[in-house]
């Protein structure tokens, strides 16, 4: 996570599959949830799959600073809240060999 640019967001799925985790992006979500206050990574650039803010119930302010923390990084939303993925969404660089997904590399 700590690797996806300014100006540019990751999906959930798409870290998982990154960390070698396919299909797990709920534990991303997790591990996202544990961070501490002074954490450097920069989890407001996590959206679920469909461009938008996953908000748990408790979450309250989160969900807020996190959509301010991605507008300063002109990152825009439509009317619905949601990020297009096809404009935002990071695309690393992978090794020469690649790294290959069950899923045959598309979004879950």
């Amino acid at each position: 996570m700590a690797r996806i640019p300014r100006g540019r967001v990751a999906t959930y799925g798409q870290v998982a599959r990154l960390a070698n985790l396919p299909g797990q992006a709920r534990l991303v979500g997790y591990a996202l949830a544990a961070l501490g206050q002074g954490s450097r990574i920069p989890w407001h650039r996590v959206v679920n799959a469909r461009g938008g803010i996953s908000l748990r119930s408790d979450d309250g302010p989160a969900g807020i600073l996190q959509r301010l923390r991605l507008e300063r990084e002109k990152v825009v939303f439509d009317a619905e809240g949601r990020i297009r993925l096809e404009r935002y969404r990071w695309h690393p660089r992978l090794p020469a060999a690649g790294i290959r997904f069950a899923n045959g590399g598309r979004e879950s």
